[in-house]
């Protein structure tokens, strides 16, 4: 046994820096990396000179050390919150554990003393029984170095690709209730897992505890691929059409599916002194050409780097890459090669296992040893090629924002909180928070939309829904929302007149009544007369008076009706109204229909659900009446001036307009003049409209509404188009996507998990930001948002079995997996 105090190369941690023994100094960066799936070809390409910018900037004698972890982890699902409703206490129970592969990337700047001299496999101290420092810390080198720290920094947070934070003391070495990186390194410890000193052996392989430990490198040119870039196609989400990109070495990265730590290495020495040895290997390699083609080959090869470098101006440095995975499982670890071997063919690499010099690869990866690496694995190469075989990614991210709705990680599903509101306006991403939503029949459209409003509505927003097929039914009566809709036994019903508590009978309302007083009178060619309309004002004024005195009257069209047939008839007889201004009779006689007795006398005389102001959730289902002549207007006018009501009244509530299958409403000129004018102004009333269609074509058909659509909505979401994929051209003009996120759309529902149930759905915020997510819901999500029938029918018998919504989705919820436990066993 050997004591770590004997050979461990860490002699302190200060000023935020690691010193070791040797006197080498490192400084150490946590790194934000950009998210998987979401950088385009150009991205990549001005990412990838970022890092070349950047490298080029250190001192000589500096190594840059790249460490990404990549460990596996389980969603925690939080179950203290008591405000959870159920839908989203089932969530939390679903998601819960769900396996993930969480990441941190580190980046170690490591300058080494003057006269250092290089290790090797054969000698590295990890084989020394004790260190001596060769010289003392000169306060120039460390100023200038830190310098120059200073500006590789500035240039990769100037990029907006990513983002650094130095890492403090107690963030290197540990606290006591928290290890740092440095003891994370030396035990191999996940992503929150608390300090536990394991036993080391590296004797046959290296073992960690119950961890053993498989070292994979890239450390000869002849392993490397051909060609590289700071891209490839992922040819699982690419079409024929469109080439879906990703890093070059994220297969090394993300999509390499167990723990691993990707270590980059670039060692900058003097470049002089490289290309004298270079030179030098040339000769030698010249007088060798003849007794071998491989040294032929040999000599070529180091002619045209010596050209490059010389020509171009290129900084020639050594390079290393290793994957260093490892698993507790023994099952696991055999499967581990395989892992890595296909991930590393992906990139046209071939992966070299480590064995005699693993244990001291391993060793100079601890954060602080950099500069004792092997040198003898390293390779010449530049920095641009070096850079391209950087991990360039990270995983999803949640928003910060308190306002949003959960969405699933496109890998692994695992729960991110995404907030397509509030916080792109306040990044100035967008300038609206409208919403145009585009997917055909089957696209998991309804889910989305279904998710999307109940996350909205649960956070305190007033959400008014214009429905065609039922959609919304089921969430409707889980929330107890007010749902209108027509059918003989059951027709629908409003009240116009219903003042609710603490409302006054404003401008406004009246403005509201006498409009829609009008639209029944008139028809849609026939003028009104400006004393009609003064008419009309006076005997709402005069009614509403009339109801003060009289508290035992309900206030509804018919008491509306009575009173223009007696009290004022009599305000007419006075003369203070002439017929020739406002023909009471035509009013009455045409308004007939409306009163009790008539055909339609139901429609404005509701007893119920009359508080629409402040009630939260409202439903108009049109699709029985969305051709009728009588009724259509009405409930258009109702829901009209009812939205505008709120978003004039309700000061600081967010409110949500959304209309499902637009082109039904829209269809008429009224509808779509009311849509133009929301999208246009529902923003400074902290409100958005939202438009669901199936086919582009329902909007484009629309003149009126088109462009106010279009051009209003910063946020477009798109669920699957692979059906369209051969026409999609036209869509992404009109929309106005990019070529990137045309790949992204078109990328949707290629390769999903077979084992899960879920669609993908894309979102862009105003041009600038876009990504994909999972919409996966949990089985009681699933039932309360269903438009299957058979399923509609299945949660309408539970619920009339056990009382409520809720108390069926729960118990059908129950019994459906306790028959499908019997079935697997």
């Amino acid at each position: 046994m050997v004591e770590a105090k004997n050979i461990l190369p860490i002699y302190k941690v200060e000023h935020n820096c690691i010193l070791s023994v040797q006197g080498d100094i490192t400084i150490a960066y946590e790194v934000t990396l950009p998210e998987i799936f979401t950088l385009s070809d150009r991205d990549y390409e001005a990412y990838h000179q970022t890092w070349v910018k950047a490298i080029k900037v250190l001192p000589q004698f500096s190594v840059f050390h790249k460490q990404d972890w990549f460990t596996e982890g389980a969603y925690k699902a939080d179950f203290s919150k008591k405000d959870n409703s159920f839908l989203s206490a089932s969530s939390e129970r679903f998601f819960n554990q769900r396996p993930c592969l969480d990441h941190k990337c580190y980046i170690f700047l490591t300058k080494k003393p003057l006269g250092r001299k290089p290790s090797s496999s054969a000698y590295s101290n990890i084989l020394r029984k004790s260190i001596v420092p060769a010289q003392t810390i000169n306060p120039l080198i460390f100023s200038d170095f830190l310098d120059s720290a200073g500006q590789f920094e500035r240039i990769l947070s100037d990029s907006g690709f990513v983002e650094l934070k130095r890492l403090s003391d107690d963030e290197l070495a540990g606290t006591a209730n928290s290890p740092g990186i440095i003891e994370r390194y030396v035990f191999l410890l996940g992503a929150g897992q608390m300090s536990m000193i394991n036993d080391i052996q590296i004797r046959d392989g290296i073992s960690i505890g119950d961890k053993k430990v498989e070292l994979y490198t890239l450390s000869d040119a002849e392993d490397m691929p051909a060609l590289c870039g700071s891209r490839i196609n992922y040819d699982r989400y690419s079409t024929d059409r469109t080439k879906f990109s990703i890093g070059f070495a994220s297969p090394l990265g993300s999509l390499l599916n167990c723990n691993h730590i990707l270590n980059q290495y670039v060692f900058i020495e003097d470049a002089q002194k490289t290309i004298k040895r270079l030179e030098a290997k040339k000769l030698r390699l010249q007088s060798l050409s003849g007794y071998s083609r491989e040294n032929a080959i040999s000599r070529d090869a180091t002619n045209d780097f010596l050209n490059e470098a010389i020509a171009s101006g290129k900084l020639p440095v050594k390079a290393h890459f290793n994957v260093l995975a490892w698993s507790d499982d023994p099952i696991k670890v055999k499967d581990l090669k395989n892992l890595v071997g296909s991930a590393m063919s992906q990139m046209d690499a071939v992966a070299k296992k480590e064995t005699y010099g693993q244990a001291q690869i391993w060793f100079a990866g601890l954060p602080g040893n950099e500069a004792d690496f092997p040198m003898n694995d390293t390779f010449d190469t530049f920095v641009e090629q070096s850079a391209c075989l950087f991990n360039l990614e990270s995983n999803y991210r949640s928003s910060i924002s308190a306002f949003g709705m959960r969405m699933g990680d496109r890998l692994s599903g695992r729960p991110v909180h995404v907030d397509i509101s509030d916080e792109p306006m306040k990044q100035g991403i967008t300038t609206n928070r409208n919403k145009f939503i585009l997917g055909p029949s089957g696209s998991g459209k309804s889910f989305f939309t279904n998710h999307m409003v109940r996350s909205y509505y649960e956070q305190g927003a007033h959400v008014v829904l214009v429905d065609v097929g039922h959609s919304y039914k089921g969430l409707c009566d889980l929330v107890g929302g007010y749902y209108f809709t027509y059918s003989e036994n059951d027709p629908i019903k409003f009240n116009p007149f219903y003042l609710t508590d603490g409302d006054l009978l404003d401008t406004e309302k009246k403005e509201s009544i006498k409009t829609l007083l009008l639209a029944l009178w008139k028809k849609d060619d026939e003028p009104f007369r400006r004393s009609e309309y003064v008419a009309l004002s006076n005997a709402l004024t005069l009614y509403y008076e009339h109801l003060a005195k009289n508290a035992d009257l309900f206030p509804c069209f018919n008491s509306f009706y009575e009173f223009l047939m007696s009290d004022y008839m009599q305000v007419l007889e006075n003369g203070k109204v002439k017929e020739k201004d406002f023909d009471v009779g035509n009013f009455l006689y045409v308004l007939n229909p409306y009163y009790k007795g008539g055909e339609f006398d139901y429609l404005l005389n509701a007893t119920e659900n009359l508080d629409l102001l402040h009630e939260r959730f409202i439903v108009f289902e049109l699709d029985a009446i969305k051709d009728h002549a009588i009724l259509f207007p009405v409930v258009t006018l109702i829901l009209m001036e009812m939205f505008i009501s709120k978003m004039r009244k309700l000061k600081g509530i967010r409110k949500v307009l959304l209309i499902e299958e637009c082109w039904k409403a829209i269809s008429k000129d009224g509808m779509a003049d009311y849509i133009k004018y929301v999208f246009k102004t529902v923003r400074k009333f902290f409100g958005e409209a939202i438009v669901v269609t199936q086919e582009v074509e329902d909007i484009i058909s629309s003149p009126i509404v088109k462009q106010a659509i279009i051009n209003n909505s910063d946020c477009k979401i798109l669920l699957d188009q692979s059906k369209y994929q051969n026409k999609f051209d036209q869509i992404q003009e009109l929309l106005g996507l990019t070529d990137k996120e045309k790949a992204q759309v078109l990328s949707m529902n290629k390769a999903n998990d077979p084992k899960r149930k879920y669609k993908e759905v894309f979102i862009s915020l105003g041009g600038q930001y876009s990504k994909v997510y999972r919409t996966e819901v949990s089985p009681a999500e699933y039932y309360a948002y269903t438009t299957e029938e058979s399923e509609k029918m299945m949660v309408q018998q539970y619920t009339k079995k056990y009382g409520s919504v809720q108390k069926g989705i729960a118990m059908l919820v129950c019994d459906l997996n306790i028959n499908n436990s019997n079935r697997k066993s």
